[in-house]
């Protein structure tokens, strides 16, 4: 059980080309948007879908299959863990942001490489 303590896993469709930088050490990684959909009927009968926005981060080989293999559109599985940190922004305000920190990609449809995981 102790592997379930910080674990998700979602299946959606990349929002946005990843955005691709490298650190002063020289160390690849990535940032990429998820949007997951979920259909059910409201009260009244009506079909209702509800799309939420999950900003995702990805490191090292990771990366670079990201930067190779994902666009605006390409569904894909993840698995990784939820991250929550701090930053200042320009005008100096506390911002609070929720990332999930990517350590297995599945790329789900045609012309798609094997499974990948963190190294």
């Amino acid at each position: 059980m102790y592997a379930l303590r910080n674990k998700v896993q979602l299946i959606g469709r990349i929002g946005m080309a990843p955005d691709i930088r490298i650190t002063p050490q020289g160390k690849k990684w990535a940032r990429f948007s998820l949007a997951t959909h979920e259909t059910y009927r409201n009260v009244q009968g009506e079909k209702v879908t509800e799309t939420q926005w999950h900003n995702l981060v990805a490191w090292g080989k990771l990366a670079e299959l990201t930067e190779k293999y994902l666009v605006k559109g390409k569904e894909v599985a993840i698995e990784g863990k939820l991250v929550n940190r701090s930053y200042e922004d320009k005008d100096g305000t506390r911002r609070y942001i929720t990332e999930i920190l990517v350590s297995e990609i599945l790329f789900i449809g045609a012309q798609r490489p094997a499974a990948a995981e963190a190294a």
